[in-house]
């Protein structure tokens, strides 16, 4: 028997979507909404070797606009801000070449750098009233990396380069003196190469594929099901009441009848479609014996919604 605590679970979306509105596309005019990720049918393929060109110029294009805006500010001199953080090269591969990843949309590549940013500023500051921070720095370094991790996991907001921003924010001698000042400067590189990502990546693919949820906000329930066997639901069933007169026996024998060849035919159905994923327009139904992560769980939901 499996311990308890592996069937512990939260999923803070429970709590969110109901309070997040759907996307507005279908009330903005679709040329503007198409340069938001909209699309009205299935994006065309593009091989392997275009999405490489557009995410060299896409790349190129944003590492360099943050970095010619952080130059022109006037305010990022006198709080020692750097030319760029370094993390924002590897978010540029991700939302620029890995443009279908969980990882890569808005949500991830925006909230978990604010996040990250905010956790990694405050260990720093933390470990800095300590008089041998130069000593201990290592281990607050690997704390806002582990405690960002985990707070980007549990808000589902997990984007790896923010992990990098986190414990820079605490290991890095020039991010160490801009201190506060990161959480700011984090959010407008985040907006620039959003903004670049749009333009480039809805040229001729799609970006983003969702912007909040892969799941219709418009729906109430998750298009995400687990599969129970059909012979462990029947179980289940109450069996009839005994019928009391001849004409009620007869009927109750024929009942018997039929659910005994509809069961067989429900130990078919689990014989053959038991190990199968199946993946429909807003439904993902999945064996139960399946363990998936969030982003695996979110990539075969992002899959239905393109169906």
């Amino acid at each position: 028997m499996a311990p308890i605590h592996h069937s512990w679970n939260f999923n803070i979306d429970r709590f969110l979507n109901p309070l997040i509105p759907p996307p507005p596309w279908n009330h903005i005019p679709y040329p503007i909404a198409y340069w938001f990720g909209f699309r009205k049918t299935k994006p065309q393929g593009t091989g392997n070797l275009m999405p490489i060109f557009w995410a060299f110029l896409g790349v190129f294009g944003a590492i360099a606009m943050i970095e010619a805006v952080g130059k022109h500010v006037a305010s990022f001199p006198p709080h020692h801000v750097p030319l760029i953080v370094g993390s924002f090269g590897a978010a540029a591969v991700l939302e620029f070449y890995a443009i279908e990843s969980p990882l890569a949309q808005p949500r991830n590549a925006i909230g978990g750098q604010v996040i990250s940013a905010i956790i990694g500023c405050a260990v720093g500051k933390l470990f800095l009233l300590s008089d041998n921070f130069e000593d201990i720095k290592w281990l607050g370094g690997a704390l806002a990396c582990a405690s960002a991790t985990a707070m980007m996991a549990l808000t589902k907001t997990v984007h790896p380069p923010a992990g990098a921003t986190a414990l820079l924010a605490v290991v890095d001698p020039t991010l160490i003196q801009v201190g506060w000042f990161l959480i700011p400067v984090m959010l407008l590189g985040c907006t620039l190469m959003l903004g670049a990502a749009l333009l480039i990546n809805n040229i001729e693919r799609q970006f983003p594929v969702y912007w909040w949820s892969p799941e219709d906000l418009r729906q109430p329930n998750s298009m995400f099901r687990r599969r129970t066997s059909k012979k462990k639901a029947k179980e289940t069933e109450s069996k009839p009441e005994d019928a009391s007169s001849g004409e009620g026996d007869a009927r109750y024998v024929s009942d018997v009848e039929a659910n005994a060849a509809a069961e067989t035919e429900l130990e078919k159905e689990d014989t053959i479609y038991a190990a199968d994923i199946i993946i429909k327009p807003g439904q993902v139904i999945v064996p139960e014996h399946v363990y998936l992560t969030q982003e695996e769980q979110q990539y075969l939901e992002m899959i239905s919604k393109r169906l």
